[in-house]
């Protein structure tokens, strides 16, 4: 089910239940425990930030000066549309962001005047990215063999 629904979530519950060999009614019912047990965190539509006008992407390994500054720092980069990702690195004080902007200059405005403020934060690199070789959220379900399977049906 899972497979199937990640290679294509837009299917009709008739072909999601033809490709996994159950009824409409049991896909749905399916469907609606692993949406009820979180399996399935959301519905959600992929957009292209780069015809949004967003082209540039970079991550930001940032460094807190102490663990007590953690809350202040989530705070901030939260309520950031420009920071999609925030992740605290197995280095304790360590957070790896994912930000996007307009150019070059609103990055540099985005490390040097927002994240380089932000009380605590002891060090930021910045890293650009050139291009985007993969980009998914694709979580392997079933041996490769069957879920290659999958995502060539339909």
């Amino acid at each position: 089910m899972l497979e199937a629904l990640q290679a294509d979530a837009r299917a009709s519950l008739a072909e999601l239940g033809r490709r996994i060999g159950l009824s409409i009614s049991a896909t749905n019912e399916r469907i609606r425990k692993l949406v009820a047990t979180r399996m399935i965190r959301s519905w959600t539509v992929r957009v292209d930030a780069a015809r949004l006008g967003y082209p540039v992407l970079a991550f930001a390994e940032t460094t807190l000066a102490s663990s007590l500054d953690e809350t202040m720092f989530l705070a901030a980069v939260m309520v950031r549309p420009e920071v999609q990702e925030c992740y605290p690195l197995a280095a304790d004080r360590l957070y790896m962001l994912k930000l996007r902007a307009r150019d070059k200059a609103e990055l540099e405005a985005l490390a040097n005047d927002f994240l380089r403020r932000i009380p605590g934060v002891s060090a930021v690199r910045l890293e650009r990215v050139r291009t985007i070789a993969k980009d998914g959220e694709y979580i392997p379900c079933l041996p490769a063999e069957a879920a290659a399977d999958l995502r060539t049906v339909g």
